[in-house]
């Protein structure tokens, strides 16, 4: 054991079980501080648990046992890291874990079934999982809480199975067995009676796909005719890079303003919307920062550091949480500081890389099992790249088209939606930008979007000498392609085209089917 990366194999530390064997040695600073890290995360587990509603909630809802995996999820991402890189994951990581445990913490206080506080359910708006929360900025009384994120998403990146149980209710409910699994699980949740029951009313949108729009006919059918929960569907245009779509855009945000003044008593507030929107921008810059960054042959924020951040960040928090503005500070002042010492993650990088499609959550910590095992460099992922257009901090008829914009332009959505270019060419425009050599793409097999151009895709790759690296999965769910069989369509490449022999050889094959 030692403290400098690969004083040891990362491999040896996975067993046949949920959990690994030990903690990853890191020589004593980084070790200790990691500990202490560990030790913060228990302690905000412990704080939610400690109230009798949350632990009444463990017992009444299902997917809450995922959340015994929280400390091994942080684990898996931050495998091998060391300095910079360890503190910027751990900034990263603690924040994300708080803020989902106040959000539980809320979900529960106000369900109905649990804390049942009407008060606070009278100012919580139900949130789409997959919609930008833009439309909260100007709403500082009113809790904007989605249900789908804790119970479905979250879950799948804690356990891998974590959805696999809704996914099948689903499917014996009549759902056909083809569609994204993500929007399968939520309806499966709502279908099992699975969800908490609150709020003044919901506002669903039209992301990301027509899975999205079945699970979400699901879902508002319960919540309107069973829980008394009114519903706004949010219809943003899907070629959200024409000008002519963008009035319509403007309009359907003034609606569900309206809607929600309607249904909450609350009047929206410029002032707040203004607040946020220069949070925006700021995180906007620090994300462009960092980007710059990985341009260079110093790349700092990357991988699992760049990816779940920016989901939370960009969408889920989109500038109202300060909390989350002091973390881009933290994270640039870090990054900038191993940058100018020309601070490297591994003591070799093979390949850069960008990462494409729809990314499988049941295997998020692929990206850095990727640069730890062959020394492939995730420079940035396609739900990385989203909207760098400054908000307007001043002017409201222009802030109802940004808040349009954001809309159609949430994660995933801004590249699978919008036509040939933003999703095929620029990826190859990135690939310059960044001089990556290699473009690991992930086809969602149940993602009818991507699955439709994967030729292109591949003549594309061919005309500008890329290598293309297909990784097929579904999802969320394990069961149709696992872990290894993921890991073993990277193998075979490299291998075999680029006749390489792993880093790390101990994590080619790893014994992680029952891991959580």
């Amino acid at each position: 054991m030692g403290k400098e990366w690969g004083s040891e194999p990362l491999g040896s530390f996975y067993t046949t079980g949920k959990v690994r064997n030990r903690r990853e040695w890191r020589g004593l600073k980084d070790t200790f501080y990691d500990y202490t890290r560990w030790l913060h995360i228990m302690g905000i587990l412990s704080k939610f648990i400690v109230k009798p509603r949350n632990i009444k909630a463990f017992f009444r809802y299902r997917w809450m046992a995922n959340y015994l995996a929280a400390p091994m999820m942080v684990d898996r991402h931050t495998q091998g890291l060391r300095g910079p890189q360890l503190r910027i994951a751990h900034t990263e990581f603690d924040l994300v874990m708080a803020d989902v445990a106040k959000l539980l913490d809320n979900l529960f206080k106000a369900d109905r079934r649990i804390g049942n506080d009407k008060k606070l359910s009278d100012k919580v708006v139900l949130m789409d999982e997959n919609e930008m929360t833009a439309v909260m900025m100007g709403f500082p009384t009113l809790k904007g809480l989605s249900r789908e994120t804790p119970a479905v998403y979250v879950s799948v990146l804690l356990n891998q199975y974590g959805a696999c149980h809704y996914i099948d209710v689903a499917q014996e409910y009549g759902l056909p067995g083809d569609v994204c699994p993500m929007p399968e699980a939520e309806a499966g949740v709502s279908i099992d009676d699975d969800f908490p029951i609150l709020g003044a009313c919901a506002v669903q949108c039209n992301t990301t796909c027509d899975g999205s729009l079945m699970g979400n006919s699901v879902i508002s059918k319960r919540l309107e005719l069973e829980d008394g929960v009114p519903c706004f569907q949010l219809a943003a245009p899907l070629r959200h890079q024409e000008e002519d779509v963008q009035e319509y855009a403007a309009q359907e945000i003034r609606n569900c303003i309206k809607f929600i003044e309607e249904q909450t008593g609350e009047k929206w507030d410029w002032d707040a919307y203004f607040t946020c929107a220069g949070r925006v921008n700021e995180s906007t810059r620090h994300r462009l920062e960092w980007l710059e960054m990985n341009k260079t042959d110093y790349p700092q924020v990357f991988g699992s550091n760049l990816a779940l951040y920016t989901e939370t960040n960009y969408m889920a928090i989109c500038g109202k949480d300060p909390d989350f503005l002091e973390a881009d500070r933290r994270i640039t002042a870090l990054a900038e500081k191993a940058y100018k010492a020309k601070h490297k993650v591994l003591p070799e990088y093979r390949h850069r890389a960008i990462v494409w499609g729809v990314q499988s959550h049941f295997y998020f910590d692929f990206l850095i099992w990727l640069q730890n095992c062959w020394g492939i460099l995730p420079l940035t992922d396609m739900l990385s790249m989203v909207s760098t257009r400054v908000l307007s901090e001043d002017d409201k008829e222009q802030a109802i088209y940004d808040m349009a914009w954001l809309t159609e332009n949430m994660i995933m959505r801004n590249r699978t939606h919008g036509g040939y270019r933003v999703l095929l060419d620029e990826l190859w425009e990135f690939c310059e930008e960044f001089r990556a050599d290699t473009v690991i793409l992930w086809e969602h097999m149940s993602c009818k979007a991507l699955t439709g151009m994967h030729g292109q895709f591949e003549e594309k790759a061919r005309e500008k000498g890329i290598h293309l690296i297909w990784v097929t999965h579904d999802l969320f769910d394990p069961r149709v392609i696992s872990r290894q069989a993921i890991r073993d369509q990277v193998n075979r490449y490299m291998r075999t085209v680029f006749r390489e022999e792993p880093l790390d050889p101990s994590l080619e094959i790893l014994t992680d089917e029952q891991s959580w």
